[in-house]
């Protein structure tokens, strides 16, 4: 469990004469987000100075040697933030034990290890960040942002607009609760109509599992936005960084990160 107010000035003050959690380092390196960085410890896949590490209470300082799997991994770099248009038939994870094609087989060569802000399914499109800093992108992932994700839903079925404006008061699901959605007719043609959705917390497949309780099913997902970073003109597969300038502006209290 993480501590509280880890990214805070009080925290980074009284871990600056230790250094940096390791599994915090390895995420902000880009080698795995920070839960899966502190499920590498047990394994005995970590050695911080040719010493195994099993423990998340150790440090990185300057100048230490960092290896997992027998490789070493640089010092993490500033943090830098890339959108990137997905297109349906991609999955967001790095090893699909099912062999389909994901995104990051996907990605030019020469980029660094990334990690996408949260994901998009097999079936949906559109914008997707990606980030060298797992940290960023935990932060990034969490509610309390009040961040709003933005899409362009198709549907096959009749739209009742009065049961759609109705999810702005929240929904539960087969047991599940889902907080308020705004969805709004754009338009329709047939059995065929676009909604736009804005949700804040977008669990799992929730715009799916929303608009099926709705008896309408969802033949194209698309994300324009995910907070203040929109998709844009980007076309499918295009990837584009976002400016360093304009990502600190977003995230304040974003620092380059230290050279070592």
């Amino acid at each position: 469990m993480s501590e509280p107010d880890e990214d805070g000035a009080d925290s980074a003050h009284a871990n600056a004469d230790r250094g940096e959690r390791i599994a915090k380092w390895l995420a902000r390196a880009g080698v795995a987000s920070r839960r899966d960085a502190e499920k590498l410890l047990p394994g005995g896949r970590v050695k911080l100075n040719n010493t195994l590490v099993s423990h998340p209470a150790s440090f990185v300082q300057p100048g230490d040697i960092v290896q997992v799997d027998g490789r070493v991994i640089d010092a993490p770099d500033r943090a830098r933030l890339w959108r990137y248009h997905k297109p349906d038939g991609l999955v967001t994870t790095h090893r699909d034990p099912e062999g389909r094609p994901t995104v990051f087989a996907s990605l030019p060569p020469g980029l660094p290890r990334v990690v996408s802000v949260g994901r998009l399914d097999l079936g949906s499109e559109g914008l997707l960040l990606l980030t060298n800093d797992g940290s960023l992108a935990r932060r990034l992932e969490l509610p309390s942002n009040g961040w709003i994700r933005r899409y362009r839903v198709r549907v096959f079925g009749m739209v009742d607009e009065r049961r759609l404006a109705d999810l702005v008061r929240g929904s539960e699901i087969d047991g599940v609760r889902y907080g308020p959605i705004e969805a709004g007719l754009d338009s329709r043609k047939g059995d065929n109509a676009w909604i736009t959705v804005a949700l804040r917390e977008g669990r799992n497949r929730e715009v799916r599992r929303v608009m099926l309780d709705l008896n309408l099913h969802v033949s194209r997902l698309i994300r324009t936005a995910y907070g203040p970073f929109q998709l844009g003109t980007l076309a499918r597969r295009e990837l584009e960084e976002v400016q360093g300038k304009v990502l600190r502006e977003q995230v304040p209290g974003l620092a380059p990160a230290p050279r070592h």
